[in-house]
Parts: C-alpha cells; sequence; structure tokens
C-alpha cells in the first residue's frame, strides 16, 4: 500500500523491483486514469509490485498494476487490475524499442507517485533479471551494510 513521504504526496513503491532485476534506465511516465483510479491512488490503495510493461502498436502499456475500487464509487468504478496506458515522448518509446529487442531485457514500474500539480507519475526501469546468484549476492551485501550501520552505532 502507498505511504506518504513528509511533504503529505502519496509514494508507492515495487520493493521487489532491485531484488529481482538489474536496473539499467530509469524514466518517468504519465499515466491515463479514469477519476476512481486516481481518487483510489491518492488513497494509497494501489500495488505495483507484480506490474510490468510491454508495448501494443507502439504504445507502452502497464499491466498487473492493481489499483483498488474507490470506497465511494458507484456504478462508475473501474475494474481493479485493467491495464493503462503510459504517456511517454516518442523518442523515449524508441529508444525503449531498441532495448527490448535485445535478448533479456524488460520494463518494469518501480515508483508510482503523485506529483506537486495532483498527476500520477508512474517511475519505470528498463531492466535485466537476475540469476539466482545474483540475488544470493545482493542479499549478502544488504546484510553487510546493515551490520555495518549496527557497529556504527
Amino acid at each position: 500500500m502507498g505511504k506518504r513521504n513528509n511533504t503529505g504526496q502519496i509514494t508507492i513503491k515495487n520493493r521487489k523491483a532491485e531484488f529481482e532485476y538489474f536496473l539499467v534506465s530509469k524514466l518517468t511516465a504519465g499515466i491515463v486514469l479514469s477519476g476512481t483510479e486516481i481518487k483510489s491512488i491518492r488513497a494509497g490503495k494501489a500495488t505495483i509490485t507484480d506490474a510490468y510493461c510491454s508495448f501494443t502498436n507502439n504504445e507502452l502499456w502497464v499491466h498487473n498494476m492493481h489499483v483498488s475500487e474507490y470506497s465511494h464509487g458507484s456504478y462508475n468504478n473501474h475494474i481493479p487490475k485493467q491495464d493503462r496506458k503510459l504517456l511517454l515522448q516518442k523518442k523515449e518509446i524508441k529508444k525503449l524499442l531498441i532495448k527490448l529487442n535485445e535478448r533479456g531485457f524488460t520494463i518494469i514500474p518501480t515508483t508510482l507517485w503523485i506529483n506537486e500539480n495532483g498527476l500520477a507519475k508512474l517511475d519505470i526501469a528498463l531492466a535485466k533479471g537476475k540469476k539466482m546468484y545474483d540475488k544470493r549476492n545482493s542479499i549478502k551485501e544488504k546484510d553487510n551494510r546493515r551490520d555495518n550501520l549496527r557497529e556504527d552505532e
């Protein structure tokens, strides 16, 4: 679920992303949302843990992003796991298409947040999957960092 930062803005993170993938490059994209979807996101009722992005007709779409139904939405409520279109510039889309043709690359969402104008933004990353031994190294590095912080205190 969402977490509010010190300015009161909502931030929803994909904590599994850095563990499962090497994040090569990051971009910020806008999202096409309906009224009840943005209200649910502002309430922090969204998850992007299992979400991924793909291209359809040279347009980038996010799949499997769960936005809970709005509590006060009537028959106008949205479908929680529907595909949502991402808004990027054409040159950014071309760069991503070229990189996706290389073997092993995928696009995953890392952070969903609301900007100062009240618009929902999705930070996406071009990522390459980690092997099991890479994940073990990540765990080892994380434990070492935690131990060093404890020793410093």
